[in-house]
């Protein structure tokens, strides 16, 4: 493979210490936490006890202090390689705790975050509606005044960790007459009002509980507030990019560990009496797909440096998240074409990455999400060409 420059010998050891927790406590509890459809509690406790969750928190709050992504990146490939792709802990870190970071207040902070880093409090985020994806400014949850609180009311689906979570980040609309009106509050498990509904059944990442979740007149305190309740959709945008790049590490992950898989079945089975692998086709086939890894590679290795010096773009996440993504889907579907009928098999590692990988290219932004934006930072915005 490719050498990667990005990483320092520190990376290079908490990467043998992340390989050996997922092989030793993760990747044994795979198969049973796909056919239950959920991820056990104790695993989030055991990345807890490692120091791998919420690893930028302040030490004040249990965490080590580290904002440095690359230990994350680090944690998102060995899980894709050796341990669960449904078991959502970096999702948990870098996607749903950052919004505790940096928009609570110091008292939530204590109150919040010191449980999360140790894997206690299960964390998920609630912004999809039945009838509002991508588009954030759809959302008709709403959350109205009641005294110095709030009522909250709605429906969200498709949320990760819907059933297993602790505490959701809720966005709903408080100002009507305005699109980008919301705010964000903070509903615990035990919550009156708040109703979980079925666990949905999935095309893949079958470990992971993607839920519906019910709001019937949820009563919230202030302290059940992130910062502004009228500046959601500010808030939202701000932390976009690195939901992309976390999206972007784990597809491309993905990728590479199906086509190690590949070439290790292209060479072992025989067809006409030789490897597959000698075959014309095979070897052109591979070849292109490792071309188009060590090239994307590249590129997400430098969106993530990128990152580190706050000098990440939402146009940056957006074509880094669209290459991988669609990237992921291609290598996928021809890996699992080379190892024919094996690879239509579930009791091949091939074909949980073939399912897995279809909602890549769907949530964080689907990639026609990421091609308008990207569109509209080369100027080719409608409204300004007419």
């Amino acid at each position: 493979m490719m050498r990667r420059g990005l990483f320092e010998p520190e990376h290079d050891l908490f990467r043998e210490q992340a390989r050996r927790f997922f092989r030793e406590q993760v990747q044994p509890q795979a198969a049973r936490w796909r056919e239950q459809g959920y991820v056990d509690r104790q695993a989030f406790e055991a990345a807890g006890e490692q120091g791998y969750l919420l690893m930028w928190a302040d030490p004040r709050y249990g965490g080590a202090g580290v904002t440095d992504f690359r230990y994350e990146q680090i944690l998102c490939e060995e899980n894709i390689r050796h341990g669960e792709p449904g078991f959502f802990m970096s999702a948990h870190s870098r996607l749903m705790a950052p919004y505790l970071g940096h928009f609570a207040s110091d008292e939530q902070r204590q109150r919040w975050l010191p449980s999360c880093v140790r894997g206690k409090t299960i964390l998920g985020i609630a912004m999809t509606e039945p009838g509002a994806g991508s588009d954030l400014a759809g959302i008709r949850t709403r959350a109205e005044p009641d005294g110095e609180g709030w009522i909250l009311t709605g429906a969200k689906t498709y949320i990760s960790n819907g059933q297993i979570a602790d505490l959701f980040i809720v966005v709903a609309r408080t100002v009507p007459e305005s699109r980008h009106g919301l705010g964000l509050f903070l509903v615990e498990r035990d919550m009156r009002g708040l109703h979980r509904g079925r666990n949905l059944h999935k095309i893949g990442l079958h470990a992971q509980d993607t839920s519906e979740l019910f709001f019937d007149g949820v009563r919230l305190s202030p302290q059940h507030v992130l910062g502004d309740p009228t500046r959601g959709f500010h808030y939202l945008t701000l932390l976009l990019a690195e939901e992309r790049l976390i999206s972007a590490t784990i597809s491309l992950a993905a990728a590479q560990a199906a086509f190690d898989l590949t070439l290790e079945f292209v060479t072992g089975r025989r067809a006409f009496g030789r490897p597959i692998g000698a075959f014309q086709n095979t070897r052109f086939k591979m070849a292109e797909l490792r071309a188009q890894l060590d090239a994307t590679q590249c590129f997400l290795d430098n969106a993530v440096l990128e990152h580190n010096a706050g000098a990440l773009s939402a146009e940056l996440a957006a074509e880094v998240k669209l290459l991988t993504s669609e990237l992921e889907g291609r290598v996928v579907d021809e890996c699992l074409q080379l190892h024919g009928s094996a690879g239509y098999m579930n009791e091949y590692r091939i074909s949980r990455y073939y399912t897995d990988a279809r909602i890549s290219r769907i949530y964080a932004g689907t990639s026609e999400i990421m091609r308008e934006i990207i569109g509209r930072s080369l100027g080719l915005d409608e409204r300004k060409l007419q």
